[in-house]
């Protein structure tokens, strides 16, 4: 690689490294939080900010602080509108809230870790629910769970990390237990948990698969834990429904 094309990868990977610390923060950041955060030279950020701005991909506000601008909007929903699956299963979230008003949500593996990718909160004053696009441990899940359920123990070993088997209130999932979980899921079809990341949650998720029957995806419900068993049951039948109903254009191809 020469020296330019050596310099042109770097002003990429600062441009990506800007935009990642922004999504992580998920609030406007001042020019020395972004210089820190990314660790690359003052002039650089400026001079990509600057260019950034100029190409509506960040908003400058009037006290400097920085944070994506329209056009990233504009890609993000052209997105959406292109990807068959994100585009249908918008729709099913919608229908799930509005019979429910539930919490519901779509959600996928990035890396070893589980994302939102998909949220719609119910109409009530308390929710519970993910942010779009933040990284969490995969034991912290149900998602997770059923998203695994295709792959052999070695694997996931190898894949999660140690210490996501640590929730945030600082109990252990044994290892061993996080399989028989997975393997629960794999068998049921569905999977629910209670009180794992947050003390008062419960969420159920059904599995969303490709034309091969592996797991893609998970719709979810997020609730609490003191939802109506009658009404749990409700849920859970309309959410399996949902998750087969996206499955089938695929399992047809």
């Amino acid at each position: 690689m020469s020296a330019s094309e050596s310099s042109r990868a770097r002003g990429v990977d600062r441009v990506i490294g800007i935009l990642k610390q922004l999504h992580i923060a998920r609030r406007p950041m001042t020019m020395r939080e972004l210089i820190e955060a990314t660790g690359a030279p003052r002039s650089s950020i400026y001079e990509l900010v600057t260019m950034l701005t100029e190409a509506g991909w960040l908003e400058t506000s009037v006290d400097g602080s920085v944070f994506f601008g329209r056009e990233m909007h504009y890609y993000g929903s052209d997105y959406a509108v292109h990807n068959d699956l994100i585009s249908r299963a918008h729709q099913a979230i919608l229908a799930l809230v509005r019979t429910h008003d539930e919490t519901a949500q779509l959600c996928m593996l990035e890396g070893n870790k589980y994302t939102v990718v998909l949220s719609e909160n119910s109409s009530r004053p308390f929710n519970i629910s993910s942010d779009i696009g933040v990284k969490v441990p995969i034991p912290w899940t149900a998602s997770g769970r059923l998203l695994l359920a295709h792959m052999r123990a070695e694997e996931i070993r190898s894949l999660i990390p140690d210490e996501d088997f640590i929730l945030d209130n600082g109990r252990r999932v044994e290892f061993q237990d996080f399989l028989c979980d997975v393997q629960r899921a794999a068998d049921q079809g569905y999977c629910c948990t209670e009180g794992l990341s947050h003390t008062f949650r419960l969420c159920m998720a059904a599995p969303i698969r490709d034309r091969t029957g592996l797991p893609v995806a998970a719709l979810c419900f997020m609730t609490s834990r003191d939802t109506d068993p009658e009404k749990r049951a409700m849920m859970l039948e309309d959410l399996i429904r949902s998750a087969k109903a996206l499955s089938q254009p695929y399992t047809r191809l």
